[in-house]
């Protein structure tokens, strides 16, 4: 039977998702403690995979399982799970889902959130970018109110990456300000590697008045990445919601 599993993670430890032959990952950690508790070699696929650093509020992954003592009993597997895991990895929830559905392919929307802090802060050490100083939010949300007219993110993509298509239905791109923190949401039926964190560049670059409107349309229109700002600092990325 197949199931999903949502979780989450703190990503500081971590090489994103995505098992490395040569770093730790959150996948490896997760089939270490399914493996131990189920007592076979079990493997999971995950709904996509992070960068390192990055971290997921709500990640969705799933695996095959045939035992019936957990089968009927879920949340002793849970518990059992969490009992393993490393205290920055959390198992929420486990259900029965059809054996073709897919962590990764069925998803058709994902929602990331991306925080910046403009005060020093010792409690955001690693979930937040320090930037001190104000941003033109109201100038980086027309930027994200444009963005939604595109379709290819070329510009904000990783170079020599391995996607076979660059685009993408973006359905949201919005900046909100919480106290000293800004806190920028986008949303889309996929995303590309390292896409978020290069548009939070490029959008801070915006919101600090070094690049006009004009200039970011014209670093969208381009395709290149080269023209695009640096990538934002992984530690304030989150994924937040994957929706089916």
């Amino acid at each position: 039977m197949r199931f999903f599993v949502r979780l989450s993670y703190l990503g500081t430890e971590y090489h994103g998702w995505q098992y490395q032959p040569n770093a730790m990952s959150v996948q490896e950690k997760l089939e270490k403690a399914f493996s131990i508790v189920l007592q076979t070699k079990t493997d999971i696929s995950g709904a996509g995979r992070t960068d390192t650093g990055v971290h997921a509020k709500n990640f969705i992954a799933h695996f095959d399982m045939d035992n019936s003592v957990f089968e009927n009993n879920l949340p002793l597997l849970i518990y059992k799970l969490n009992s393993l895991l490393p205290k920055d990895i959390s198992i929420h929830d486990i259900y029965n889902v059809a054996n073709e559905a897919h962590a990764r392919f069925d998803a058709k929307k994902r929602t990331y959130q991306y925080i910046i802090a403009t005060e020093k802060d010792p409690f955001r050490i690693n979930t937040a970018w320090l930037r001190l100083g104000d941003l033109d939010i109201a100038l980086m949300n027309k930027a994200g109110e444009m963005l939604k007219e595109y379709n290819d993110f070329t510009s904000f993509a990783k170079l020599h990456a391995d996607a076979k298509t660059n685009i993408c239905d973006l359905m949201k791109a919005e900046w909100t300000k919480e106290g000293n923190l800004y806190v920028f949401e986008i949303s889309a039926d996929r995303f590309l590697r390292n896409m978020v964190r290069a548009i939070v560049g490029t959008m801070v670059d915006l919101g600090r008045h070094k690049i006009t409107l004009e200039d970011f349309k014209r670093i969208i229109e381009s395709e290149n990445r080269n023209n695009a700002g640096v990538s934002a600092a992984a530690e304030g990325l989150f994924l937040v919601e994957i929706l089916y």
